[in-house]
């Protein structure tokens, strides 16, 4: 069984997913989309031991991983929504096209999204509506 399985990471992720604060319910646009970072972010706050048993610290620039948190997370929800198995949660990207700089609030601590200034997309995810 994996950890994704074990420790029903799915289930939590759309808690945190249902818990967006949604400012203005009736808008045609939708819901809140939380990108991989601030999943992980509010992921590590909620199941710190869960997150612990992943291994992995958030991410950012700077956190000297490979792998992040927000990077298993992100792989993980794309895979399962490609295979069909997450239909109540779908993803997008947001280009990094003029965009210097995203900062993110742990709560601790400041971090920066190490794919700014890359040719990577920050992924970004939401309830379906």
């Amino acid at each position: 069984m994996s950890k994704w399985e074990e420790l029903d990471i799915e289930s939590k992720i759309t808690q945190i997913l249902r818990d967006v604060p949604d400012s203005a319910p009736e808008h045609h646009l939708g819901r809140a989309y939380l990108t991989a970072y601030q999943i992980a972010i509010e992921f590590s706050r909620l199941y710190p031991d869960d997150a612990a048993q992943l291994g992995f610290l958030i991410g950012g620039a700077g956190a000297g991983q490979r792998n992040s948190l927000a990077q298993y997370l992100a792989r993980q929800l794309s895979r399962n929504i490609g295979a069909g198995k997450l239909q109540h949660i779908e993803g997008g990207f947001l280009s990094n096209q003029h965009l210097k700089d995203i900062s993110f609030d742990t709560g601790t601590k400041t971090i920066h999204s190490s794919l700014t200034n890359t040719n990577f997309t920050l992924s970004m995810f939401r309830l379906r509506n």
